[in-house]
């Protein structure tokens, strides 16, 4: 029984605001460390390399995030119907429906690893990339994508390990993955001199040994578990019902994403100076927020198990824990950003960067980080619905966000600059953390159960 209590956590039972809280923390740490490497990316490009390779590399993150987004949609499918089926304690259906997710992942990741070096030049111009940081930014994308498999895989299996309510597993991984790729970022930048393709290969290796450790891991404990044989390794099934949540996530994923291109593409018009900039203040945007979207992600869990387990009425509970949550994280971490931003953006950049570069990335911080109360309220309420199976209405309101981010920065830019792009971002939040909630008041959500 210690094996199988250390793989899984069964969140239909005890304090749901305790469950919660020490379920999120490990995946917050996790994530932390894999934003980590990608802010580590940045840092070393920016401060050895310079101004633009570090645009180079912010070039390439609207597009690297649209096969992200794909990936962890897909993960967040697979593990709302494992989860369900944990709930319901139906054990050989939810083998089943790992061996599946993870058959599938596989699959998919190679597609998109085709598909993303085939065109990623056509998509850095169709986003207006600077002809002088074109070709740096180009040879860092194909490489990346050479990962894809990897990436997809690792989503699935962190997902798997979440769907158990076991998120101290992928910690570990996520610590190895992320001080691997800090090293060889130093070697490869710093001892072989290569620049903005040091770090894409870097990227590479620790995501493939994070992956393949991780699936030999989860085999290893599946087996001493002794949850009987499986019937069948992938069950077609099985994987259109992950895709009832599936496809819309990654659909809702991708959309947060293409919007991201879209804006990316805006911000790249007014020149590499404001794109560097931009770059360092979503590094640090991307890192300070990690730990609201994954108190949402715990939400999600903690819903799809109790959803299973035929326990609506503790997913109430769960909600108004996780709104409290991101609340106090939201403001500790907007006041740090807004008292030492200057400071974070110029850990990017080096003493022949230009300061406007800082100004840049200052104006974003001060903007964004005082509505992340907002953006943390919207990531509870839609991961409600979400772990329900409510799939089209959370893909509806992730849609009115991406519509509502990419018009205003386009309308509020031509008015008043660049500036106007940042806020935007919390115009789209408002607006979907609105629908979300009345969905959720409505109570239909308790109907969408997957299994």
């Amino acid at each position: 029984m210690g094996e199988k209590r250390d793989l899984v956590n069964d969140m239909s039972v005890g304090s749901p605001a305790k469950k919660l809280f020490f379920f999120a923390i490990p995946m917050v740490i996790g994530n932390l460390f894999q934003q980590l490497y990608n802010v580590i990316d940045s840092m070393i490009v920016g401060r050895y390399v310079g101004e633009d390779a570090l645009a180079a590399v912010g070039a390439s993150t609207a597009i690297v995030f649209l096969f992200v987004a794909l990936a962890i949609g897909s993960s967040i499918g697979y593990s709302v119907v494992i989860s369900q089926f944990f709930g319901a304690k139906e054990m050989k259906q939810m083998k089943t429906a790992i061996t599946t997710s993870l058959i599938a992942s596989v699959a998919f990741g190679g597609i998109l690893m085709v598909f993303g070096a085939v065109f990623s030049g056509p998509l850095l111009h169709f986003m207006n990339t600077p002809a002088k940081i074109y070709e740096s930014a180009n040879d860092y994308l194909i490489i990346y994508m050479m990962s894809m498999i990897f990436l997809f895989l690792y989503n699935t299996l962190n997902g798997v390990y979440n769907a158990l309510g076991a998120s101290r597993i992928p910690l570990c991984f996520l610590f190895c993955s992320s001080v691997l790729n800090i090293i060889l970022d130093l070697i490869f930048v710093l001892n072989f001199h290569m620049g903005v393709v040091g770090v894409a290969w870097a990227t590479l290796i620790s995501q493939g040994v994070a992956a393949v450790i991780s699936l030999i891991f989860l085999y290893i404990r599946i087996k001493e578990m002794k949850l009987g044989k499986v019937e069948r390794y992938f069950d077609v099934k099985l994987l259109l019902q992950m895709g009832r949540i599936a496809v819309p996530s990654m659909v809702q994923q991708s959309i947060v994403s293409v919007g991201c291109l879209l804006v990316q593409g805006l911000v790249n018009s007014f020149g590499s100076v404001v794109l560097a900039g931009y770059t360092a203040a979503t590094k640090i945007d991307n890192i300070t927020i990690v730990p609201m979207i994954n108190v949402g992600n715990a939400v999600s869990t903690f819903t799809a198990q109790n959803i299973g387990a035929k326990k609506p009425e503790r997913v109430k509970k769960g909600y108004h824990a996780g709104m409290l949550l991101v609340s106090s994280i939201a403001i500790v971490i907007a006041t740090i950003l807004l008292v030492k931003g200057e400071f974070l953006i110029s850990l990017f950049t080096n003493e022949n960067t230009s300061i406007q570069v800082i100004q840049v990335g200052v104006s974003y911080l001060r903007v964004v980080s005082i509505f992340y109360v907002l953006m943390g309220w919207m990531n509870v309420t839609n991961a409600v619905l979400r772990g329900a199976g409510d799939g089209t209405v959370f893909m509806v309101t992730t849609l009115c966000n991406f519509i509502c981010r990419v018009a205003f920065a386009y309308i509020l830019a031509d008015q008043i600059g660049y500036q106007g792009i940042w806020w935007a971002l919390p115009i789209g939040w408002f607006v979907c953390l609105a629908m979300g909630y009345i969905r959720y008041r409505s109570g239909k959500w308790k109907e969408k159960g997957m299994i």
